[in-house]
């Protein structure tokens, strides 16, 4: 269903290319953050998790093929997908806190919505 994967993928703050360029090294944003993801139309549930940046590179455990980058001034860009089912997200970081939209798909069904996030 895609309200799990959706969930997991776009919180997984699910980012393939960063909105303004690509970190190489350490950021201010690496560490444990803590996502939640609101959908605002389809039929996917809010749901939160953990996520982790590492030198700019998003990942979330669990997830097997997710990719996302943070830009230096906090500009986040994801992409995830498993088992015919894909979401892709964007948005900013700032501090200790960002926000972004996210939108996916599973077959025919869609669904889009909001992503808020916390440093953990």
């Amino acid at each position: 269903m895609i309200a799990d994967f959706a969930r997991a993928a776009i919180l997984a703050f699910a980012i393939t290319a960063a909105t303004t360029g690509v970190a190489a090294a350490d950021t201010s944003y690496d560490g444990a953050w803590s996502l939640s993801i609101v959908t605002t139309r389809g039929a996917c549930e809010t749901y939160n998790f953990p996520v982790r940046i590492d030198n700019g590179h998003v990942t979330v455990p669990g997830l097997v093929k997710a990719s996302g980058l943070v830009s230096p001034n906090g500009g986040v860009r994801v992409y995830v997908a498993a088992m015919g089912k894909s979401a892709s997200g964007s948005g900013r970081l700032n501090g200790g806190s960002g926000n972004g939209r996210w939108s996916g798909r599973s077959g025919e069904s869609r669904c889009s919505g909001s992503w808020t996030a916390q440093r953990a």
